[in-house]
C-alpha cells in the first residue's frame, strides 16, 4: 500500500488509497476488452467499469462511517445531516473511456462542512495518484514517488494555457475565451484539466455548463487550491458541497490563482 506523503487526519487514508488504485486496476481491465456502453436517464454514457470501480470504493468508504455521495449511486439525502461526506465519480470522464483516448480518472474526495478537505485524483492509464489535504499541499504519486505539486506564476492572461473540453466545447465559452484574450488552447479529458493546472503545466479551465456535480469537482477543488490555485464557479463564488442540489448552476473556472480574480472580472462583462 502507499502511504500519504503527509500525516494526515483523514480515516483510513491508506486504505482509500489502496482501494483508488485497485479501481484504477478494474477499469484497465474493462477498458481492454470489447466492453458494452449503455445511456443513463441524463443520456450520459455508463459501462461495467463504472460499476465495478464504484463497488471496489464503497467496499473501503462504507467502513468509515461516513455517508458517501457517489455518481452511480441513488442519493437518498441522509447525507444532508452528516458533517462529513465522501464525493465520489468512479469514472469521470466515461466518453474519454469509451472512445479510448485514455485520459479517464477516479475522483474521491472528503468534504466537511461543505467545503473539500482532501481530494485523490487517480489516472489509470499513467498510474500516477494526485492528493491533497487542507492546509497540506498537494502532491502527485508516480513511479514510485511522491512529489509536492504547484501552479505556475503566470499573471498575464494572454500568455495563459487555457485547457478545453474535447467533448463539450461551447459556442459561448469560445467567447469567453476570445474575451479574455486567450488564444493558446490545448485539450484534455476529464479532471485531468485541473490536475494539470495544479502541476504547473497549464493556467485556466473555464465551462458555462449546469450540468456539472459535485462529483465532478469535489476532489480537483481541493488538489488546485492546495497547490496554490483556485476553483469557483464563473463569476467567483466560492463552490458549496453537501447540498441538495448537487449541480453547479454557474459553471466553473479554475485556474492558476494568479489570473483568478482579473479572469472573473472579464467574464462578468459579458
Amino acid at each position: 500500500m502507499i502511504s500519504p506523503p503527509t500525516t494526515s487526519k483523514i480515516p483510513d487514508l491508506v486504505e482509500v488509497m489502496d482501494a483508488i488504485i485497485r479501481a484504477g486496476e478494474k477499469i484497465q481491465d474493462v477498458y481492454n476488452t470489447d466492453f458494452e456502453v449503455n445511456i443513463k436517464d441524463d443520456d450520459s454514457p455508463i459501462t461495467k467499469a463504472d460499476l465495478e470501480s464504484n463497488k471496489i470504493l464503497r467496499s473501503v468508504l462504507e467502513t468509515t462511517e461516513i455517508p458517501i455521495l457517489s455518481e452511480e449511486d441513488v442519493d437518498d439525502k441522509t447525507r444532508l445531516d452528516s458533517e462529513k461526506v465522501w464525493i465520489v465519480d468512479p469514472l469521470d470522464g466515461t466518453s474519454d473511456f469509451v472512445n479510448r483516448t485514455g485520459e479517464f480518472t477516479i475522483m474521491v474526495g472528503l468534504v466537511q462542512n461543505h467545503i473539500p478537505v482532501m481530494g485523490l485524483i487517480y489516472w489509470p492509464v499513467n498510474q500516477k495518484l494526485y492528493y491533497a489535504e487542507k492546509g497540506m499541499g498537494a502532491f502527485c504519486y508516480n513511479s514510485g514517488k511522491w512529489d509536492k505539486i504547484s501552479v505556475r506564476e503566470n499573471k498575464d492572461l494572454k500568455n495563459c494555457l487555457a485547457l478545453v473540453s474535447r467533448h463539450h466545447l461551447s459556442d459561448k465559452e469560445k467567447q469567453m475565451l476570445d474575451h479574455l484574450g486567450i488564444t493558446n488552447t490545448t485539450s484534455i479529458g476529464s479532471s485531468l484539466k485541473v490536475t494539470q493546472i495544479s502541476s504547473g503545466m497549464a493556467d485556466v479551465y473555464l465551462t458555462t455548463t449546469n450540468k456539472m456535480k459535485q462529483w465532478d469537482t469535489c476532489a480537483s477543488n481541493c488538489l488546485v487550491s492546495e497547490a496554490g490555485g483556485k476553483m469557483t464557479d464563473i463569476f467567483g463564488n466560492e463552490l458549496v458541497y453537501n447540498t441538495e442540489n448537487v449541480n453547479h448552476q454557474n459553471g466553473l473556472l479554475a485556474t492558476n490563482g494568479f489570473v483568478h480574480d482579473i479572469a472573473t472580472a472579464k467574464i462578468s462583462e459579458l
